[in-house]
Order: structure tokens, then C-alpha cells, then sequence
């Protein structure tokens, strides 16, 4: 199998990270560790980042309400930074079955006011990325990280990023996104993903209120755990629909565009959805000829199947619809070493939410999409088997 959507999360990465690689100028300012005498936190530029988990744990364990993907697996070591420890994360691999595995950067944090450190603290990330997957150019593969608050930005580190050769694409997080995607301000960065044939993905995260905006329940309440289930959809639902409704992804064909953790089985019947409404512009062309005309030269569908491509881990709704979808651009994830994860019952899960489907759909699913997205060659892969 090979899983599109794992992570490499903030609490996990080297201390040194950045003040190893940052400007003399910046590293004061720039993402450390401070310790204090309850918990080591990631500080930037006199922000919290959050926590830091390679120190010597202090006082009592946290209480949680859940337990993340190496504590189910029974691999959990206090202090041991095992996601970014290139053996032992190899090591999760091949225990769950996963021969290449795509990571996605912290979902929180890499937030910044000031343009130079921003683009610093980005850089730097990402030149440490492709060092680390560099241990097993193979099976670690990463998605680079740009800012979605600063287009320009985005922009000049895509291309710098093209150059090296070394990735094949590109996230931000679609909560920090500014403007909306689909604005004109974004116009020069769509021109560029073409350009550059770099992939484009927005992941969940960012800064929005995963509990769906306004009003979110107290973590305390047990209605909170429910916050996701509204708020992802929610981060993704804008975004989706402007991509297609205002033409961008029709006006640049040749776009590649993941839609990262967010699930399939909502996106089916907003598509169809859609496709009514394009019927409708059509049988009023008249009239919209005298308003500058339909910006669509196909329908929404058409341009989901072309140029979407979904991941999900456990999503038998969007599984049972695939005869709605373009089964050759969906994507399977394991999510480690996130809650949700399906480590270490990746196998057993696949087998269950698959029963349904036919060998040649699995297979494609589960690691022929991924071959053919990346442009990776099946016989490199299985020299590692």
C-alpha cells in the first residue's frame, strides 16, 4: 500500500530545526524551544507554538480524550521524536503494510506576521524535508509547505522549490488561506502550478475553528469530539466550489489539485449538485452572453474528475459511490501518526471498507493512483518488498 496522507507534525520535529538553518538575524525571533516547569513549547517570535515532545516528560501524564497513532500501536516513548527518525519511522511502515508513504507537514503553527521570517521559517522547513526523505528516497516522500496567508510568497517558493528537483508538490493550510483560492489575487499562482507541473494541495488546518466556527463546544463537553465532523467539510466547502464555479481549474486544465483529509462522500452529491446549476446557466445562455458569459466550457463534474484528487482512510460512504467519482484519482492514507490513523490496522481496515469493491479497484486505490500521480515506477518500489 502506499498511503498519500501522513504527517510530520510540529511537536515532533529536531529542536534545531530552525536555529540551525535560519539567518544569524532570525533565530531569536525564529521557532524554538523554551522549557519551563511544566512542558517544553515551541515559541516563535514570543508565540506559543505549541508543545515539543523530545524532552523528559514533567509531572503527571496528560489526559486525553484520545491517543494518538503510536500509542495504539504500543510504540509511544517519552521523549523519542519517532515520526521524524527516519529508522523508526520505516519501521511503522512496513509493520502496517505501507511501502511509500507521502507526509504532510504540522497542521498548526508556521505562523509568522513578519514577510522575511515567514519566508524563512518556510524555507528552512522545507530544505530540511528534503533532507530528511532523503534517507529513503523511495518509500519517505514530502509535501513541501507554503504559506496560503501571502500568494507571492507561495509563488516564489514553488518555483524555487521546482528547481531543485527534489519535490513534486506543494500544501498549505486552507484555513490560512488569503484571500479565498478562487480570487483573482490567486490567479498568478494557478498560472504557476501549471507552469511548473508542481502538484497543489490544501490540507485541513490552519488556524480555523475545527468545531465549525463560532460557537464551538468546550473541549470538556463530550459534544466537542463531534467538531470535526462539521468543521473539516466546513474548511473545504468554499474553496471546492470556487475552484469550479468560478472557473479557475477550467481556465488552467493542466492543474493537479489533492484535496488533503477531508473524506469523499460529501463531495459526490455537491458535484451533481453543481452540474443541475450548469445545466441552467446553460439553458439561459442568452442571457448570460449579455452579462460576459458562462465562464465554464464543460461541467463541474468534468473538471472534478479531471483535475481533483481525493485522499481518505476510512470512508465507506464515498467508497459505496464511486460510480460518481473518477476512481482513477482517489487516494487511500493512513493518516500516522495522527488520532484518526489507521496504524497499526491498516491492513484489517482496508480489508473491511474494501470487501465491496473489485481487485483491479483496490489496487488502483491503494497504490496504482499513487503510481501513477507521482510518476513513480512500481518495479523501483518493489525492490523493497
Amino acid at each position: 500500500m502506499i498511503s498519500v496522507d501522513d504527517h510530520i507534525d510540529m511537536q515532533y520535529l529536531p529542536r534545531d530545526l530552525w536555529t540551525s538553518r535560519l539567518p544569524a538575524k532570525l533565530r531569536e525571533r525564529g521557532p524554538h524551544v523554551v522549557e519551563t516547569d511544566t512542558a517544553y513549547q515551541w515559541v516563535c517570535d514570543g508565540k506559543s507554538w505549541g508543545g515539543w515532545a523530545g524532552g523528559k516528560p514533567k509531572g503527571p501524564p496528560v489526559q486525553r480524550y484520545f491517543k494518538t497513532a503510536l500509542e495504539k500501536g504500543g510504540v509511544y516513548e517519552p521523549g523519542v521524536l519517532r515520526p521524524t527518525i527516519a529508522d523508526l519511522r520505516l519501521q511503522d511502515m512496513t509493520r502496517d503494510g505501507i511501502e511509500a508513504s507521502f507526509m504532510f507537514g504540522p497542521i498548526v503553527a508556521f505562523h509568522a506576521e513578519d514577510p522575511e521570517l515567514r519566508q524563512g521559517i518556510y524555507e528552512a522547513y522545507n530544505d530540511w524535508l528534503i533532507e530528511f526523505c532523503s534517507n529513503d528516497p523511495q518509500r519517505l516522500h514530502g509535501m513541501a509547505a507554503v504559506p496560503g496567508e501571502d500568494v507571492n510568497q507561495a509563488i516564489a517558493e514553488m518555483h524555487r522549490l521546482a528547481k531543485t528537483g527534489k519535490v513534486k508538490q506543494i500544501n498549505f493550510l486552507i484555513g490560512r488561506a488569503q484571500p479565498s483560492i478562487y480570487d483573482d489575487a490567486w490567479e498568478p499562482f494557478w498560472a504557476a502550478a501549471e507552469e511548473t507541473g508542481m502538484i497543489v494541495s490544501f490540507h485541513v488546518g490552519g488556524g480555523f475553528n475545527l468545531g465549525g466556527g463560532p460557537g464551538q463546544l468546550r473541549q470538556e463537553r463530550p459534544a466537542s469530539v463531534f467538531g470535526p465532523s462539521k468543521g473539516f467539510i466546513l474548511q473545504f466547502l468554499d474553496p471546492f466550489w470556487g475552484l469550479l464555479a468560478e472557473g479557475v481549474l477550467d481556465r488552467h486544465p493542466k492543474v493537479q489539485v489533492m484535496l488533503a483529509e477531508v473524506g469523499l462522500g460529501w463531495i459526490p452529491w455537491l458535484v451533481h449538485e453543481m452540474d443541475y446549476r450548469y445545466q441552467r446557466l446553460l439553458d439561459n445562455k442568452s442571457y448570460w452572453d449579455q452579462r460576459g458569459g458562462i465562464n465554464l466550457t464543460m461541467p463541474p463534474s468534468e473538471i472534478w474528475k479531471r483535475n481533483f484528487w481525493v485522499t481518505f482512510q476510512d470512508d465507506p460512504v464515498g467508497l459505496a459511490q464511486l460510480k460518481f467519482c473518477n476512481e482513477d484519482h482517489i487516494l487511500w492514507a493512513s493518516d500516522y501518526p495522527h488520532p484518526d490513523s489507521t496504524f497499526p490496522d491498516s491492513r484489517r481496515i482496508v480489508e473491511e471498507q474494501m470487501a465491496d469493491l473489485t481487485p483491479v479497484q483496490r489496487k488502483k486505490i491503494l497504490r496504482d493512483n499513487a503510481l501513477t500521480l507521482y510518476g513513480l515506477h512500481d518495479r523501483t518500489l518493489a525492490a523493497m518488498r
